[in-house]
């Protein structure tokens, strides 16, 4: 029954989508947009306990400081107090879409290749969240909180993740009491207990993927070491399948560890070719650190093996003596129209004022003259922006003595470093895409970055506006500096 046809003086209830202890969500119109929202209802009814406001006000709290075209937006949150209902409403956008768990209801399968992308569009959300600072685990990834549009193409239809009411954040962990949530079927051991990391949404994908390829509920399916026996009633590619049990096993130690590693996994099937030693992380085998040489397992320094990515201008040199890498700049932006002229009708300004200075009588004219010094500089650093986003490089040269690291442009060497002692590279870092949030709540994305430290000397591969590179070509020049450094990659 709906407890009021207007809620908030605004929304005018159209239909219940759901109901469970103390909650309510229903479809709504927004009277003043006319745009149809979603509205979440807690009560203050008899089964109502407060860990279950705890829980409502951290989704409406996380929902405000997310922002992904696959998360609902947060529009509203206000208090209820009327003669038939006491609680609070949260309010957010509408997505014209049905569940994985209505879609099997109704009798829909999934092809092997529609799994892969519903796959992947659920980890590209899950590298946004886990990637925030601190982390948002969602605790309760399920058929049921997985949204699909229609197909287009060859596409399976826009993937959207809903439902925060479970959400945790790593702080929110960290301070005070664990709350035990989820859905049976569908959270990782660690989770009954009350604990919850990154990778236990991994476990929950892995689980509704298994739904999703057999059919029957994780919970119906047998189990061996607490293991989902799947693999007996589904016809799958052998590597999709082990990915799978990698997905889903009980234990953290052997998992994959984050939604970055699931992806790496998921692209390149031949990692998975390799058996799998019981001894082994498969987290640190994920990431290169053992191989198989046909024998036994033993340490390498290698990350994911992946090749030159197809398309990429990347020079590599390499050999027995020298290792050079050439990093072309990204090339035309349009940004670099307004920075030109700019640049155009600063120098001509300085230009005018020089001319009109060297006129005035000597001594009189030299302050001026040197007033304009200081501009010249800023005039000739934007040109040099400008020209060297189109014609420049930069280069990377490590041979057996020393380390160099400089800009070319147009077969020129500008901005030449100083040489540092071979002897003193002590360390490789691969950072991937990340986000930060500043005090104000704003997250900026910091894209994916390869440094290698001599002594306490950085030389950075990326973070130069006018080098963009993409993560598979990081993984690729990682793996050809640790096999030639000889040195491990870290990840940080």
């Amino acid at each position: 029954m709906i407890p009021e046809q207007i809620l908030g003086d605004r929304y005018e209830i159209q239909q219940q989508l759901g109901k469970k202890a103390g909650r309510r969500t229903f479809v709504a119109r927004d009277l003043t947009t006319q745009a149809l929202v979603i509205i979440k209802l807690l009560s203050f009814s008899s089964d109502f306990e407060w860990d279950d406001l705890k829980l409502f006000e951290r989704e409406a709290e996380t929902l405000k400081s997310l922002s992904h075209p696959a998360i609902p937006r947060y529009l509203d949150y206000f208090e209820v107090n009327s003669p038939t209902i006491k609680g609070f409403a949260l309010v957010q956008t509408y997505i014209p879409a049905q569940t994985l768990e209505q879609y099997l209801k109704s009798g829909r399968s999934f092809t092997e290749v529609e799994v892969k992308q519903i796959a992947t569009a659920v980890l590209e959300i899950l590298t946004y969240l886990h990637g925030l600072n601190p982390p948002v685990i969602h605790r309760d990834l399920k058929p049921s909180n997985i949204l699909l549009g229609e197909r287009s193409g060859n596409s399976v239809g826009q993937v959207y993740l809903v439902d925060f009411g479970s959400v945790q954040t790593v702080l929110a962990a960290e301070g005070g009491t664990r709350t035990v949530v989820g859905t049976y079927g569908y959270m990782p051991p660690e989770q009954f207990g009350g604990r919850t990391v990154p990778a236990s949404d991994i476990y929950s994908l892995g689980a509704t993927l298994i739904y999703l390829v057999t059919g029957t509920h994780p919970a119906d399916l047998p189990q061996k070491d607490f293991r989902i026996q799947f693999e007996s009633g589904v016809n799958l590619d052998s590597s999709l399948t082990r990915w799978l049990k990698w997905m889903t096993e009980p234990s953290l130690d052997r998992r994959l560890i984050s939604a970055n590693a699931a992806l790496a996994a998921l692209e390149h099937p031949k990692l998975l070719q390799k058996p799998q030693p019981a001894q082994i992380n498969l987290s640190d085998w994920i990431r290169g650190y053992w191989y198989w040489d046909g024998n036994n397992w033993v340490s390498n320094n290698l990350t994911i093996d992946v090749s030159k990515p197809a398309g990429s201008k990347i020079q590599l040199i390499k050999n027995w003596d020298v290792l050079e890498i050439t990093i072309p700049v990204s090339g035309f932006k349009p940004s670099m129209l307004f920075t030109a002229a700019f640049a155009i009708a600063w120098n001509s300004f300085i230009l005018f004022w020089t001319i009109n200075a060297i006129a005035v009588p000597f001594p009189i004219n030299v302050p001026f003259v040197l007033f304009s010094l200081p501009f010249w500089s800023a005039g000739f650093v934007m040109i040099w922006g400008v020209v060297f986003g189109l014609f420049g490089s930069l280069r990377l040269r490590i041979d057996h003595e020393q380390v160099s690291f400089h800009r070319n442009l147009l077969g020129l060497t500008f901005h030449r470093t100083k040489p540092s002692p071979r002897e003193n590279i002590t360390k490789l870092v691969y950072i991937p895409q990340h986000f930060i949030k500043d005090a104000e709540g704003n997250r900026t994305t910091v894209p994916a970055q390869l440094d290698i430290w001599v002594g306490v000397k950085k030389y950075p591969l990326t973070g130069n506006t006018d080098i963009v590179l993409s993560e598979v070509e990081l993984l690729w020049l990682a793996n050809e500096l640790s096999d030639w450094l000889n040195i491990p990659i870290q990840h940080q």
